[in-house]
């Protein structure tokens, strides 16, 4: 009996295609990307690309989507009325997830899944399109802020808020941003910045920190208008 030999390369697939893809980002860039680095990557001929991608800015969207399917929301699942602010009231009602704590947990995984990938976020910054994970990112949030009692536009909102800080946050380090060179910041020129070529041996510790502190204040925020709305919505 005849049997079909089989194939020395694996067969071409999407998802072998957004693989070569992201690894080609993560290293070089998107400008690295292209249909001819793409095809010797993966030991094809470019136009076989065609069958599954019809353009670059689809494999890149799949790129995208690729991250975005890795960011947690099982935090909003069971988020319910409540005021979210961490103080008394501040359950999601009926044992659930106040929303406070879920777009927290959120921020922190979302950000975690672009921490290895940062050259792909300008695509993510673009919103989600047609993408299937970044669509179930924007409804699970919008979900849940509904269903914590936020009213329509402010959950729109609340969502652009978070993809702008989370977004903005992966982009780039501030801390590697200062040269290791003290003679850099002369004080006769900047005066207040005696320290700053300490700042790229501790970048870790200054954009988490940043980060943290750029999110308790935003959910603090959020927390007093929570506060505002529902007291106006109070019988007087």
């Amino acid at each position: 009996m005849w049997r079909m030999a089989r194939p020395r390369k694996p067969l071409l697939s999407r998802d072998r295609i957004v693989e070569a893809a992201g690894a080609l980002v993560d290293a070089e860039g998107l400008e690295a990307v292209s249909t001819r680095r793409l095809a010797a990557a993966l030991g094809v001929s470019g136009p076989s690309l065609y069958n599954h991608f019809r353009t670059k800015d689809e494999i890149l969207d799949a790129v995208a989507d690729a991250v975005s399917s890795r960011v947690d929301l099982s935090m909003f699942e069971s988020v319910g009325p409540g005021a979210g602010g961490g103080g008394e009231g501040g359950g999601g009602g009926d044992g659930g997830q106040d929303w406070r704590s879920a777009l927290q947990a959120w921020a922190h995984s979302y950000r975690d899944a672009l921490a290895d990938h940062p050259h792909i976020v300008p695509v993510l910054a673009r919103g989600p399109g047609r993408r299937p994970a970044g669509l179930r990112v924007a409804d699970a949030v919008f979900g849940a802020m509904t269903a914590a009692g936020w009213p329509a536009a402010h959950a729109t909102r609340i969502g652009a808020l978070m993809r702008y800080f989370i977004l903005g946050s992966a982009v780039g380090s501030f801390a590697r941003g200062f040269v290791d060179d003290r003679a850099a910041y002369d004080p006769a020129d900047y005066p207040h910045l005696g320290q700053a070529h300490l700042l790229a041996e501790r970048q870790r510790e200054v954009d988490e920190g940043a980060f943290e502190t750029g999110l308790e204040a935003l959910l603090d925020g959020l927390a007093l208008q929570y506060e505002a709305l529902r007291r106006e919505e109070r019988p007087a």
